[in-house]
């Protein structure tokens, strides 16, 4: 199944899901963390609007990668829009939006600067990673939470869309976003599963992410992945 993303010389991680605080996600985040450069990573809230999230999430970085994390203060979109935000996603190695609700995160970063500064980022070489209704807002289309209809995303993924926390026995929610005009391919990623996409065309998987072409297409598991 083809695989596209937005075109740059970086790396756009997308996670299922899981607790980092219980361990859940430490396979796939070894993983995006390898493809990242020197420097700090930028921790976005804006999905969950939680203050103590970035603390706990700063904790888990340190202490289980070895890696120093700058939470960026961006919850409304005038947040997107700050000069001092800018530059802090500007000077990191990379930049993790954490999860909580889709909606949020569109409401704030859509058609903003920053998520301009995201797109500059990829295409520079850095790594951008989203975790669950993170992951959910790159693709054409995201499911709401108000009324689970379909609304649109950032649109980094040409034709493609990403059900996060999947369960393949209930495929429903995956094969609704499928039927979104201008989709025709899928991504079902469970909790602790990631899919890395790199710069010319590289497809990393890390534990099971299942795959979709159309609504009525079968699902099936992509086997590309790191040893």
């Amino acid at each position: 199944m083809p695989v596209q993303r937005l075109v740059g010389s970086g790396w756009l991680a997308l996670l299922g899901g899981g607790e980092f605080t219980f361990g859940e996600t430490v396979e796939v985040d070894r993983a995006w963390v390898s493809k990242a450069g020197p420097g700090p990573v930028a921790f976005l809230p804006t999905a969950s609007g939680s203050t103590e999230y970035g603390d706990f999430f700063t904790s888990y970085m340190k202490e289980g990668l070895d890696r120093e994390v700058d939470v960026v203060p961006i919850y409304r979109r005038r947040d997107s829009r700050r000069a001092k935000n800018l530059a802090r996603l500007d000077a990191a190695a990379a930049v993790y939006l954490g999860g909580g609700v889709t909606d949020h995160l569109l409401d704030a970063v859509a058609g903003e600067p920053a998520l301009e500064h995201l797109g500059s980022k990829l295409g520079g070489g850095g790594v951008i990673v989203a975790i669950a209704a993170a992951a959910q807002a790159f693709g054409m289309a995201a499911r709401s939470i108000f009324g689970g209809t379909s609304v649109p995303g950032f649109g980094w993924l040409p034709g493609g869309v990403v059900e996060p926390n999947f369960d393949p026995g209930h495929d429903r929610r995956l094969r609704a976003l499928l039927a979104a005009p201008g989709v025709t391919w899928g991504l079902g990623i469970p909790s602790g599963s990631a899919v890395l996409l790199g710069p010319a065309g590289e497809v990393e998987i890390v534990g099971t992410v299942f795959g979709i072409e159309g609504a009525d297409g079968d699902l099936s598991p992509m086997v590309t992945a790191i040893q």
